[in-house]
């Protein structure tokens, strides 16, 4: 009777194990971030949670999806632009997914297929680029690079959000070709700047002559201001105006 007891009561406990293992298999909690993708018999049922459900052990397998926005580091790629400028390039993805069951059943693995589809599309890009464009319109071929990639994912149930290209590394001889570029645009511009001072003066010049010659008084002034200025205080220069008038006569007498 012992004997016969302790076997039933073995096997009970064993029942209750086994009931144990089946509900902890059978009872899924799924947080806020994620989606469960639940198969039956290889079969696709589709997506649940958040929360908590059941499914049915062995018979049914869930795979996990995570909802948040992952940031992915595109390796530094090597590139030479239209222009035949080899520069070394990397960049940051940003995407999530959107359609837990498609990103399961489409693609094997939809992250490192993101990762290779931005490698390619940042080479195509950069190549399709000059290097001018690169350093100095990078928003752009960030949208464009994000359009392209978003445009490939999307079958996969992928959104990206963003693509930011962190670093263009160029060859020092080229870094040393471009500082003499930018030295002699420098140039350009000062000169110009000086020119368009001259020309600009020259006028104001022009103006006051036929101003002058229209009002004789007007140089007389100007004069007179010349040497308030020249005879400040501490100058020891004397200035003494000579009437032009004066002159006019010496000069007729003279000739007489």
């Amino acid at each position: 009777m012992v004997d016969i007891a302790g076997g039933g009561l073995t096997i009970a406990i064993a029942v209750v194990v086994i009931i144990l293992i089946l509900l902890s298999a059978s009872i899924k909690i799924v947080p806020e971030y994620q989606r469960g993708v639940i198969f039956r018999l290889g079969r696709l049922l589709g997506a649940k949670g958040p929360g908590i459900f059941i499914i049915i052990p062995i018979i049914d397998q869930m795979r996990r999806v995570d909802l948040r926005t992952a940031v992915l580091d595109v390796p530094v790629q090597e590139v030479i632009t239209r222009d035949n400028v080899p520069v070394r390039v990397n960049a940051v993805v940003y995407f999530r997914v959107m359609d837990p069951t498609k990103a399961v059943v489409q693609i094997v693995n939809f992250r490192t297929g993101t990762s290779q589809i931005s490698q390619t599309s940042l080479r195509s890009i950069i190549g399709q680029s000059q290097l001018d464009e690169l350093l100095s319109n990078r928003e752009a071929i960030n949208k464009e690079l994000q359009s392209v990639i978003d445009d490939a994912t999307d079958p996969w149930g992928i959104k990206v959000s963003a693509v930011e290209i962190k670093d263009v590394e160029i060859p020092k001889s080229m870094q040393r070709a471009l500082a003499a570029q930018a030295e002699a645009e420098r140039e350009r511009r000062a000169k110009i700047i000086n020119a368009q001072g001259e020309f600009q003066a020259a006028e104001k010049l022009a103006e006051a002559a036929e101003i002058m010659a229209k009002h004789p008084i007007t140089l007389q002034l100007r004069t007179l201001q010349t040497i308030q200025q020249v005879a400040t205080e501490n100058a020891s220069t004397i200035v003494l105006p000579f009437p032009m008038e004066m002159l006019r006569v010496l000069d007729k007498l003279i000739k007489d």
